[in-house]
């Protein structure tokens, strides 16, 4: 039967009726570990009671009235969110491409609002992904991403990632700012320096730029931190959120700094369905838990573990997994072996791997994984490295044969 979908999603066939924690039950009446979290999404996992709780008691109430009034719960995000950041003002949307395009819009009006339009260009970097509308994907700068959807939108200027003097060299009269993920999740889990990250300060406090960072995988406890930035000693200006803020439920978010937002005054950016009841309600329950008094800590802790079994299995299979990269429970394993048939052989584990570039492996787990669970996901791991040597001496076999 051809499916009435629009044909975009290469989708495993596969799909889930329930989940609890950190597993998933599938239709096909197997059991999974999820260690995709939906992207980095489901921060808490499935069915989180806190979050079920939460959004039900809100559905009972009231679930949608627009922006012409005011959402209460939605001004307690805010604050919860500024009082726990660099930012002084927060935009709600529905994701993470809209929490970018405001990022956008927001660099691109406070150089016009200071007597400056021209500039509009924004500097990004080699690899990047920030979103799927035409301003986000001409921002990540991917052919792949661009091909066949017209003229790319102006204003982004791609450079690589720590090559300070090719950053320098695309600084002109027209830059309004510098957008980068402090780690690259679809681009491979690929790590920027601290040291990088403070020349980009450096160089738009030196030019008057603003710095945004797109904290949409890295951010709401992903790394051991609320946010990514807090270890890299760099404050930006503006940063989009999206993924983990609404913990499986529709939600993005744009932080800045007052001085950042001065061009976004009324009328200038909107959404009709961005700060929601539902949404707003839920967004308090993931902050409800995740800044409880440990949490992070508990995090932190648990990547530190899962990082360093990870790194014990690549000693124990090097032509299996080449590199194990990232930071708290955002990992990724570099594979020797096409990074599609590793993800395959840990679905035949019943482990849940999600695909990224550079012929990487991410691993998301929820942030309420367990150590066992992490020790479950290892030996599954494990159990996959060795089923794919199994195919590799075979394969030598029919070769030596031939």
């Amino acid at each position: 039967m051809t499916s009435p979908l629009l044909p975009v999603f290469a989708r495993t066939d596969l799909s889930f009726e329930k989940g609890e924690g950190a597993w998933l039950h599938g239709r096909d009446g197997e059991r999974y570990l999820d260690f995709g979290a939906g992207i980095a999404v489901n921060a808490l996992g499935h069915a989180h009671p806190h979050l079920v709780k939460a959004l039900t008691e809100q559905a009972g109430k009231v679930w949608h009235t627009s922006n012409l009034f005011r959402i209460p719960e939605g001004e307690r995000l805010a604050q919860r969110l500024v009082d726990n950041t660099f930012a002084d003002v927060v935009f709600f949307s529905n994701s993470g491409a809209e929490a970018n395009e405001a990022a956008i819009k927001m660099a691109r009006k406070y150089h016009a609002a200071k007597g400056q339009p021209e500039r509009f260009r924004i500097v990004t970097f080699e690899g990047a992904f920030h979103g799927r509308t035409l301003a986000t994907i001409a921002a990540g700068g991917q052919a792949k991403y661009l091909e066949g959807f017209g003229p790319k939108v102006e204003g982004f200027d791609q450079v690589p990632v720590e090559d300070l003097n090719a950053l320098k060299a695309a600084i002109g009269p027209e830059t309004a700012a510098l957008m980068i993920e402090p780690i690259q999740g679809e681009g491979g889990i690929r790590t920027v320096s601290n040291a990088f990250l403070r020349e980009l300060r450096a160089l738009c406090d030196s030019h008057g730029l603003l710095l945004i960072f797109d904290e949409i995988q890295t951010g709401v406890g992903r790394t051991g931190k609320l946010f990514a930035y807090e270890w890299t000693g760099v404050t930006p200006d503006i940063m989009s959120v999206a993924k983990g803020i609404g913990g499986g439920f529709p939600l993005g978010a744009c932080l800045a700094t007052a001085e950042a937002a001065q061009g976004m005054t009324a009328g200038t950016h909107g959404t009709t369905f961005g700060g929601n009841p539902l949404a707003m309600a839920v967004g308090n329950a993931v902050l409800d838990v995740i800044l409880a008094p440990g949490f992070l800590k508990e995090v932190e802790r648990k990547g530190l573990l899962l990082k360093q079994r990870l790194a014990e299995l690549k000693d124990r299979h090097p032509g299996i997994i080449a590199e194990v990269r990232g930071q708290g429970l955002m990992m990724g394993l570099r594979t020797v072996v096409p990074n599609t048939g590793f993800i395959a052989a840990a679905r035949a584990q019943k482990l849940l791997v999600i695909g990224a570039g550079d012929n990487v492996a991410r691993l998301l787990p929820p942030l309420i994984i367990g150590d066992a669970e992490i020790s479950e996901a290892v030996n599954r791991i494990e159990a996959a490295c060795e089923a794919l040597e199994a195919e590799q001496a075979s394969a030598a076999q029919r070769g030596a044969v031939q």
